[in-house]
């Protein structure tokens, strides 16, 4: 492992630990060089699917992009980060049980589904950019049949 302080290719593990449920691990590292200390995360890749857009093309799936959607919608909301990477977590064991494509509207369709459980204000966000809500009567529409 590389140090992120010095760039020097000599470091040793201080301590382990499993975390998020056993599915990843926490190692706790520090540079033989220049005695930095840092933090480092071990998961299993599941994440090996294409997303299969509307229109027909096709790309790589990118957690990066559908976590920054995801924070987007809950900007100022009280919901921690553990919070979000145990959702996308989930989100992402479902999808690649589908098999290597995943339709786009899966995905979405997930995204809402765990944003309503987490934080209802945050789905109103995401849904109305998701589905592109056009006025304040589909807006309204939404906010109606999450209050019933």
């Amino acid at each position: 492992m590389i140090c992120p302080k010095c760039k020097k290719d000599s470091t040793h593990v201080l301590d382990s630990r499993e975390t998020e449920g056993h599915k990843a691990v926490r190692r706790r590292r520090e540079c033989e060089h220049c005695k930095h200390r840092f933090t480092t995360f071990e998961r299993v890749e599941i994440t090996t699917f294409i997303v299969v857009k509307k229109d027909g093309t096709r790309e790589s799936y990118d957690r990066d992009k559908v976590e920054k959607g995801i924070w987007k919608s809950l900007e100022k909301r009280k919901v921690t980060k553990d919070q979000v990477t145990k959702m996308i977590d989930s989100l992402e064991e479902q999808w690649s049980n589908y098999g290597s494509e995943v339709p786009s509207k899966l995905v979405g369709e997930g995204i809402m589904e765990a944003l309503k459980k987490l934080d209802e204000v945050a789905y109103i966000r995401f849904a109305s950019v998701y589905r592109q809500f056009k006025d304040l009567e589909t807006f309204k529409k939404e906010v109606t049949k999450l209050l019933k």
